[in-house]
């Protein structure tokens, strides 16, 4: 019984900051139709920002819960940084244009983010554990948990429903779901389609650098670990669906409870297990377990 509440936890938390970092990729997905390979060199640059700005704020007194604020603007910083200059800049001369060639230039981002984040944080590593350590632990059964890590789930809650709400229930969402059905129409209707795709990329962004950042109290933030994070998130969003947030949620949590049972029963498989869970899923639902809702056309 244990165990299987272990595997259970665990397989939650770790879908929690993945689904994160897969809900602003499939957000991505949705509104601008591209298979975003950068998403994993933006993680990471929002893993790197955050160990650096909880460094800065406790090095100057200001520790305690200053250090969950100094992740948070440290994503945000991010965003604001990165989102002209890779959408405004690069990704919008390439909208509508063949599905693999913008994957290319999202993948050559991807390596040129690698190389950039090396440049201004160096090679070694950085440990941020401050954060974690707020919470204290908590007891579940006979088990005893970090908070730090339980938070993460309501955190995703939070995340998830935040956009989920955003687009159904205020006026820029519904105007996006627009732009998601018809941008054309939408464009004649008077939208500005490129406002909400920059809106909408600078969302995708920053949910990568938020995820990055609360994970960087978890892990050892070093060069390499966009690599791992972008695959499993294209196996989220793949089995979920592309372009569908319920289906995010669902996939993050197959994925995380698929490996929390291979960690624990069959070590040698924790990453093998998931992309077969990917192809088992993909021989009876080649669009994922949820496919977004698509206009009619009469």
């Amino acid at each position: 019984m244990n165990l299987a509440l272990t595997i259970l936890i665990d397989g939650v938390i770790y879908a929690s900051w993945l689904f994160i970092v897969a809900l602003g990729l499939t957000l991505v997905f949705g509104v601008l139709r591209i298979l975003n390979f950068a998403h994993g060199g933006l993680y990471a640059l929002g893993a790197y920002s955050a160990a650096v700005t909880v460094g800065w704020f406790t090095g100057h007194g200001l520790d305690g819960w200053f250090t969950i604020l100094a992740m948070f603007i440290a994503a945000l910083a991010v965003a604001v940084i990165v989102t002209p200059i890779i959408e405004r800049g690069l990704l919008r001369f390439f909208y509508g244009r063949d599905e693999v060639l913008i994957l290319l230039v999202t993948y050559a981002v991807f390596l040129m983010l690698e190389d950039i984040t090396k440049l201004i944080f160096g090679v070694d590593p950085y440990y941020v554990f401050e954060p974690r350590t707020l919470l204290g632990n908590v007891e579940i059964g006979s088990l005893f948990y970090v908070g730090y890590d339980l938070a993460l789930i309501g955190t995703a809650i939070v995340c998830g429903l935040a956009v989920w709400l955003g687009l159904r229930r205020t006026r820029i969402g519904k105007v996006t779901l627009a732009v998601i059905a018809e941008p054309e129409v939408a464009a004649t209707m008077g939208v500005n389609v490129s406002r909400i795709h920059l809106l909408a990329f600078g969302l995708g962004v920053f949910l990568a650098a938020l995820g990055g950042a609360l994970t960087a109290p978890l892990i050892s933030v070093q060069p390499g670990i966009s690599v791992s994070v972008v695959i499993v998130s294209f196996a989220v969003v793949i089995i979920g669906g592309l372009g569908s947030i319920p289906g995010a949620a669902i996939g993050a949590l197959i994925v995380g409870i698929a490996r929390s049972f291979a960690v624990y029963k069959v070590p040698e498989a924790e990453i093998f297990i998931i992309y077969l869970v990917m192809v088992v899923v993909l021989i009876f639902r080649p669009e994922g377990l949820f496919k977004p809702i698509q206009a009619r056309r009469i």
